[in-house]
């Protein structure tokens, strides 16, 4: 791994245009290393194939809302290939498949995997508390299986507990979000502690939230209609928004 900057870095307020200029910056990346992008997405459609599978056979639908719920939560691990991509390309190095699956490789030494188990803690959380909303609005209702389950959701329990459950949802998203959309490449970016990176990223959420809230609010309605179409909008999807990411972050953060 690369000799990397020292301390977090200083973090200006983020605008609309920095936004739509990272969407750009985000798209040329992809067009520019479409196979890279394809790669690193087949990771995270696969998961949410495998998903699908699972519980289309076992009938458990709630499962499946849930893990569509959530799934945009841990999207941003899948990015950190994409992150390193991005990095290579502005700064002129070599865009070797090798050499950029071993940076985010090395990266299981250090800080990430701090972040890591807090995002994904945070992702079993939601499903258990997820159980919970589910068993107390419709814990009576029958349930048998993905097609004939569907008007149970459609009645006045199943809408309050669609409506209290994406509430609930819509927190831990934010949360998420404000951890990782800075604090991810951050530390793929430079050398600091975990902490510093989140508490950076959050600080700046906080600071900023409207924009940046709209930027999440962007990335999570987009993930999720891309895996209308059995996931297969992800492999578009989440290249061009993980490219972005990076590009926003690089666009507010500067060297103290």
């Amino acid at each position: 791994m690369t000799s990397r900057p020292i301390g977090a870095p200083n973090v200006r307020p983020l605008t609309f245009s920095d936004l739509t200029a990272s969407l750009a910056l985000g798209w040329r990346d992809f067009l520019a290393t479409p196979l890279l992008g394809l790669f690193f997405a087949s990771f995270y459609a696969g998961v949410g194939m495998i998903m699908t599978w699972i519980t289309l056979q076992t009938g458990h639908t709630f499962w499946l809302i849930l893990a569509v719920l959530g799934f945009p939560l841990i999207g941003a691990f899948a990015a950190l290939g994409l992150y390193e991509t991005s990095r290579r390309r502005s700064t002129g190095e070599p865009l070797n498949f090798r050499k950029i699956t071993s940076v985010v490789w090395l990266h299981k030494n250090g800080q990430l995997p701090w972040l890591a188990v807090l995002i994904v803690v945070t992702f079993l959380f939601w499903f258990f508390l997820g159980h919970m909303i589910f068993a107390l609005f419709l814990g009576l209702a029958p349930m048998t299986n993905i097609l004939t389950s569907t008007d149970v959701f459609l009645s006045a329990n199943g809408l309050m507990m669609l409506a209290f459950g994406t509430a609930v949802g819509t927190i831990f998203a934010t949360v998420i979000f404000s951890i990782s959309v800075l604090g991810l490449p951050m530390i793929l970016d430079r050398d600091v502690d975990f902490v510093t990176a989140l508490v950076k990223s959050i600080g700046a959420v906080i600071a900023n939230p409207l924009i940046y809230l709209t930027w999440g609010a962007f990335i999570g309605i987009a993930t999720i209609l891309a895996m209308i179409p059995m996931f297969l909008g992800l492999f578009i999807v989440l290249p061009v928004l993980g490219h972005a990411t990076w590009h926003l972050y690089k666009r507010v953060t500067t060297t103290p």
